[in-house]
């Protein structure tokens, strides 16, 4: 699924799916200005991002973030 195909319910509950490199890629740069990209790992071990990271991109080095694939959002289990 792309960006573009998300229904607004469904952004909601979608990340975008990085490859290790990409993540390294992103640690520590901005997607608009003062915001900063926050990949995290997912229940599975994916690294992720949000659909917000991606949608609200203005940097033009990670417009490929745009066509990331979309998976559904499954967190990591909190365990007390």
């Amino acid at each position: 699924m792309k960006l573009t195909q998300l229904t607004s319910a469904e952004k909601l509950t979608y990340v975008g799916l990085l490859t290790e490199l990409q993540k390294d890629l992103l640690v520590g740069q901005l997607y608009a200005p003062y915001s900063y990209y926050n990949p995290i790992q997912d229940f599975y071990d994916n690294w992720i991002i949000s659909v917000g990271e991606i949608d609200q991109c203005t940097n033009e080095e990670f417009m490929w973030l745009k066509d990331l694939p979309l998976i559904p959002y499954t967190p990591k289990e909190i365990i007390l």
